[in-house]
């Protein structure tokens, strides 16, 4: 790249993260900056003890590296940029790290549903809730086979299992037993497969990694501030550290949220901090938009705009460069170009399948014409563990 290309590419990405002024003023800050801080989402304040280490290794681009060191308020202009002046800078990471025509095809299914002890007020499997969703048992070994097949067939290339449960500790080694069954035989298939179980001490993640766990998810739902009035009944330092015993075992960390909930713009960049300076960003970041369960106390709540996707999504991107963004949960409502504007803005995954879980989502069917008319294609596997081993290597 000539140096004054590089030069440019440059500039446009402080005029970014400083807002717009005159030109004269931006080519003069351009040219101080460029001397103290020649990397432009890079942080120059080393006094800031709220900042985990920059995990310098893994800068491929020096227009938007891969940081833990994000400061909220930075966070804060990123997702309070004018919408297409964002979604411009997502595209542009996401065209650095990724193939920009690679979607990953994931599908969901839900291997024990209902009965969960758990409060969380937008969940149709609380037991708390009268949602019309029974309890269930775990589902049959060879039941989940034929569905992972199937999944496998119709062009996914990761195959999730989450169950009801507050966590594995609930229901004890018999049933885990049988999940871990499962990881291994689907494994076995090519895909990656992820689960989600609830809770995790250190002993289940390495059970989990010795199967042939590619990824645990975890989500946080929301920011720690807004946290208690979703959910009372597990705490916000619980899913914390279920992550960090995921990521110790070596397993691949899924881990985004939910927006929609009630809460404000300034908890979505919270939760986006959160999740940015962890010590490693996770792999995975399922971006959700609430899906109003009848019976839930979100019920009545208000539909997630694709704007707010749009802007969550964006400003993933650009904080988490290298993680897969994930257009999760109410994609359902999308339409195809809607969906495109979530694609343009740096998603790269959705989950395909009738069903998310309990709640509606696209058919395999959908998905084909949709991925076909925006000229895109499935992501391959990829297992996490190899590229963790070289880096502990």
């Amino acid at each position: 790249m000539s140096q004054r290309i590089r030069t440019s590419l440059l500039s446009c990405s402080r005029r970014f993260i400083s807002g717009g002024k005159s030109q004269s003023a931006q080519i003069s800050e351009t040219v101080s900056a460029s001397a103290a801080n020649p990397i432009p989402f890079a942080s120059t304040d080393a006094a800031d003890k709220d900042s985990a280490p920059v995990n310098s290794k893994f800068v491929f681009d020096d227009r938007y590296p891969v940081r833990n060191d994000w400061a909220r308020e930075e966070i804060r202009s990123v997702y309070n940029k004018p919408l297409l002046e964002l979604v411009y800078h997502g595209a542009t990471a996401h065209r650095i790290y990724f193939d920009p025509r690679q979607v990953q095809r994931c599908t969901l299914l839900s291997i024990k549903t209902g009965g969960c002890p758990e409060d969380c007020k937008y969940c149709s499997q609380s037991s708390k809730y009268d949602t019309g969703v029974k309890a269930e048992r775990l589902m049959e070994f060879e039941a989940v086979l034929k569905k992972a097949n199937e999944a496998k067939e119709a062009g996914s290339t990761r195959f999730c299992m989450g169950a009801a449960w507050r966590g594995v500790s609930q229901v004890g080694p018999r049933q885990f037993g049988r999940v871990l069954n499962m990881v291994s035989e689907i494994r076995g298939m090519g895909m990656e497969v992820c689960a989600t179980l609830g809770l995790l001490n250190k002993e289940q993640a390495v059970a989990l990694k010795e199967a042939g766990l590619t990824a645990y998810n975890h989500n946080l739902d929301t920011s720690k501030e807004y946290y208690a009035n979703v959910i009372t009944s597990r705490a916000y330092g619980d899913r914390l550290k279920t992550l960090e015993n995921v990521r110790e075992a070596g397993i691949s960390v899924c881990c985004g949220g939910i927006i929609g909930l009630g809460e404000k713009h300034e908890d979505r960049v919270s939760l986006l901090h959160t999740l940015s300076t962890m010590p490693e960003h996770p792999e995975s970041v399922p971006v959700n938009a609430l899906v109003a369960n009848e019976g839930t106390p979100l019920e009545k709540a208000k539909p997630v705009g694709v704007w707010d996707l749009c802007r969550m999504i964006a400003t993933a991107r650009v904080v988490m460069p290298r993680s897969m963004v994930r257009l999760s949960a109410g994609r359902v409502s999308l339409s195809q170009a809607e969906q495109a504007l979530c694609f343009m803005a740096g998603a790269n995954s959705i989950f395909t399948g009738d069903k998310l879980l309990t709640t509606p989502n696209p058919e395999f069917d959908s998905d084909d014409s949709m991925m076909q008319t925006l000229g895109l294609v499935g992501k391959p596997p990829f297992f996490y563990e190899e590229a963790y081993e070289k880096r502990q290597a």
